[in-house]
């Protein structure tokens, strides 16, 4: 399937690695041009963007905290001014920080909350100013089965994760008119580095949930958010796509 995405212009918030870095190439791979925030590992996004430039596309790297309002709006001018258009935002930046309710700190609280839902407002608010003037866009946001489930020791993250799926669903309402398309994807357990780092008996635990006895590949999700970043994906709006082989059921 062409997914019509040649030479349209992505942004994705936190690509430097695992799932934000697979999302890239995926949409590089796809013909979009690309262009990738980290807050750190400015190297592993710029080895990103080169494996992109490979593929004949342009990328550019903006080191970037996503919980910063003002430079998000700087992030979505400069990609306008340097590859001529905004097409497409993915947003993938997150973090953890567990712990259970009740020795849980405010300083968790709120930087989990910060990054995961206030990062994904400012760079939805900003890409959408942009989209609607073109009346053509596709926001994608990545959240999680456990924003849908909620999580022991994650009332941050789940919170967090449970705030994008309602945000999205009411920018859908809001931004339809304009011919921008909205939609979640919430994976289940990915094997990223992150999760590499996740002690065994809770990585058997999650393949134990699945239907498919598997955890995903980063380009499982990947494959995914390139179909709604899509032309075909026209009449998909306000959705939440689970990639979790089955672990939410």
């Amino acid at each position: 399937m062409d997914l019509g995405l040649k030479d349209k212009v992505a942004l994705v918030t936190g690509g430097s690695r695992g799932i934000g870095a697979a999302i890239c190439r995926e949409l590089g791979a796809e013909g979009a041009h690309v262009a990738l925030t980290c807050s750190s590992r400015v190297d592993a996004a710029e080895q990103v963007a080169a494996d992109i430039r490979k593929l004949d596309r342009q990328a550019l790297v903006f080191k970037a905290d996503v919980a910063d309002f003002s430079r998000a709006e700087q992030v979505v001018a400069e990609v306008v001014e340097k590859l001529g258009r905004l097409d497409v935002l993915v947003c993938n930046a997150g973090i953890t920080w567990d712990g259970v309710s009740w020795k849980m700190s405010e300083k968790q609280w709120d930087q989990v909350i910060t990054t995961n839902l206030k990062g994904y407002f400012n760079y939805n608010r900003a890409a959408a100013r942009v989209m609607k003037e073109r009346k053509w866009g596709r926001l994608v946001n990545l959240s999680s089965i456990n924003g849908l489930r909620g999580k022991f020791a994650q009332v941050n993250y789940s919170a967090s994760k449970g705030g994008i799926i309602a945000m999205s669903k009411a920018l859908a309402k809001e931004l339809g008119k304009f011919n921008i398309t909205v939609n979640v994807v919430a994976p289940g357990m990915v094997m990223t580095e992150m999760a590499q780092k996740i002690p065994p008996e809770f990585i058997k635990k999650a393949v134990d949930e699945t239907v498919l006895g598997r955890v995903a590949d980063p380009r499982d999700v990947a494959r995914v958010v390139a179909f709604l970043a899509s032309e075909p994906a026209r009449h998909v709006t306000g959705e939440v796509i689970k990639v979790d082989g089955g672990q939410y059921i």
